[in-house]
C-alpha cells in the first residue's frame, strides 16, 4: 500500500515546495479579503454587515490555506526531501 501512496506524496511535496507562491498568493489574497470584511464592519457600511462577514470568513478560510502551505513546507520530511534531491 505504500508503494501505490509514492507518487502521491512526490507529487504534493513537488506541488508544495515548487509552487509555494500558490498558497503565499492565497494567503496574500486571504489577507486582503479579511481587511475588506472588516471595513465593511465600520457603522458607515452597516448596510453591507453581511457580505462582510462573509469576506471575513472567506479570507480566514484562504488565510489558513496560506498558513498551512507554509507549515507543510517546514516540516522537516520537506527538507529532507529537497537536500536528497539537490544532490
Amino acid at each position: 500500500m505504500k508503494h501505490g501512496r509514492r507518487p502521491i506524496r512526490t507529487f504534493l511535496t513537488t506541488l508544495l515546495h515548487d509552487f509555494g507562491w500558490i498558497h503565499r498568493g492565497i494567503g496574500l489574497i486571504g489577507n486582503l479579503t479579511f481587511l475588506l470584511g472588516s471595513i465593511l464592519f465600520l457603522p458607515s457600511f452597516s448596510s453591507l454587515q453581511t457580505a462582510g462577514v462573509w469576506l471575513f470568513i472567506g479570507g480566514s478560510a484562504l488565510m489558513f490555506v496560506g498558513a498551512l502551505g507554509e507549515f507543510l513546507i517546514s516540516l522537516p520530511g520537506i527538507r529532507q526531501w529537497e537536500e536528497n534531491r539537490a544532490d
